[in-house]
């Protein structure tokens, strides 16, 4: 985004009129010069009327014959080109206003993903600088149009929330390329999640960074991106330019069972379906397969709390406290796991075993 104090001229004019003045200085006509330059008439008669850019060229043969340096003309002519991008730039920005307003831009301000500004325009250009894009319209390009399949392979042209949706997606790259992570190996992620399991099951205050490592260990990448307004997302897979897989979670009601089942159906993805697949749990999306949708949410069952255990569970009855946690234990999860399968599928009431359901730290 252009500094603040930055001086931006309101015009400058073209190196062809200091040229004019300096002919009628001399006395000399257009087409005297253009014989002592050796150019065509034509070609100087644009340069002075302000039609045709000043080439490096013509400015070390201008400096012959009138004496100004080279740099000089060439100075003139970038002062020009500059203001003439910069006023095209300023009216990408104004046409912007309409769609920056789109954004859920108050609360992406107050998570710091944008600067404070109460300037129209500067929003504008705070929202380009985030997408890392030159104009509104190649945000529709790239989320909703399809123009970059190979980069991002969904539309988010109809989805409810494309807007809020796409800057939750852009956060977690963001976030994601301040991460270094080894190249990603199938075999280590699966080893790995054995290892995340007992994070899963002991919920440490430091669970997020040891999820992190362990993953990144593997060639995947985790990043915790908090809910936007409208975008409700629970989590997302796909993957990065450089078949890096990136696991982006939301974190949504901040509850342990809540995180852990989202964390292993979105490695689930990773696992089964590959880099073609991308997941937006909760976004709507038309693109989305509801196959692979329950494939993902097996894999995350068989992890975090299987059927086989459920039923096991469900034969000794009535459950008190201690059954949780004996069961827990037993099992190699978390007693929220548990309480919140039970609570899912109206086994148990909301009311019975809250104390389980922890939140998750990601500081």
């Amino acid at each position: 985004m252009s500094k603040r104090n930055e001086y931006i001229p309101q015009t400058v004019s073209h190196p062809g009129l200091t040229l004019r003045e300096k002919l009628e200085e001399l006395g000399m006509s257009q087409k005297e010069f253009a014989v002592r330059t050796g150019k065509p008439e034509q070609t100087i008669v644009k340069v002075i009327n302000g039609e045709s850019s000043l080439t490096p060229d013509m400015a070390v043969q201008f400096e012959s014959v009138l004496g100004i340096p080279a740099n000089f003309w060439l100075k003139r002519q970038q002062n020009y080109d500059e203001a003439v991008a910069r006023a095209k730039r300023r009216d990408v920005l104004v046409s912007g206003r309409d769609w920056a307003r789109l954004f859920p831009s108050v609360k992406m301000t107050q998570l710091g993903w944008l600067p404070k500004t109460e300037d129209h325009e500067q929003k504008v250009e705070a929202l380009l600088c985030f997408f890392g894009i030159s104009g509104h319209q190649a945000w529709d390009d790239f989320y909703c149009g399809l123009k970059l399949k190979v980069s991002f392979r969904i539309s988010l042209a109809h989805s409810r929330e494309p807007y809020a949706i796409s800057a939750w997606l852009r956060q977690g790259e963001l976030e994601a390329a301040k991460l270094v992570a080894s190249s990603y190996n199938a075999k280590t992620f699966k080893t790995n999640l054995e290892s995340i399991k007992k994070v899963m099951a002991e919920h440490p205050d430091d669970l997020f960074p040891l999820l992190q490592q362990l993953c990144l260990e593997a060639g995947v990448k985790v990043v915790y991106t908090p809910c936007l307004p409208k975008a409700p997302i629970h989590g997302s897979t796909r993957w990065l330019h450089d078949n890096t897989p990136l696991i982006q979670l939301s974190a949504r009601y901040n509850q342990n069972d809540r995180f852990w089942f989202t964390f292993f159906h979105e490695a689930g993805h990773i696992l089964l379906h590959g880099k073609k697949y991308i997941s937006i749990e909760n976004a709507q999306l038309e693109t989305v397969v509801d196959e692979k949708e329950r494939e993902a949410d097996d894999f995350a069952i068989k992890w975090t709390f299987s059927e086989e255990q459920e039923q096991e569970v469900m034969q000794l009855g009535t459950l008190n406290e201690k059954d949780i946690i004996d069961f827990a234990q037993k099992f190699g999860t978390h007693p929220a796991m548990i309480i919140g399968r039970f609570h899912h599928k109206k086994l148990l009431p909301y009311s019975i075993g809250r104390q389980f359901i922890q939140p998750v730290h990601f500081d």
